[in-house]
């Protein structure tokens, strides 16, 4: 029976690149929260017609549309796996990911030298 209270897992992993469902924009997850983990003010400015629900996987993205780069704070349920292929210009990026052959981003720190 407590099954229902676990957190659900996350369906898309650190270094996957998705896009926003509603919203034109893009990024990397960088950080995963099993649950919201955000400020109920944040919450709270979210229009209530939009607003996600808090047991659901959040992600921490380096995201970018096409006027800026910035982070944003996404729930799974506003995610698209993201195969436009293009690397990402946010310069955090670079600072924290390396860019495989097959287009993925790995994590400086789990590169073997």
């Amino acid at each position: 029976m407590g099954e229902a209270m676990k957190p659900r897992a996350a369906k898309y992993g650190i270094g996957e690149v998705v896009k926003h469902r509603k919203y034109p924009f893009r990024g990397v997850i960088f950080d995963i929260d099993p649950v919201f983990a955000n400020s109920e003010e944040w919450w709270l400015s979210i229009p209530e017609d939009v607003r996600p629900a808090k047991d659901q996987p959040f992600y921490h993205l380096y995201a970018e549309n096409a006027e800026t780069e910035y982070t944003a704070y996404v729930s799974e349920q506003n995610l698209l796996p993201d195969d436009n292929g293009a690397p990402l210009r946010n310069p955090q990026v670079d600072v924290v990911f390396l860019r495989s052959p097959t287009g993925r981003y790995v994590k400086r720190c789990q590169v073997m030298n």
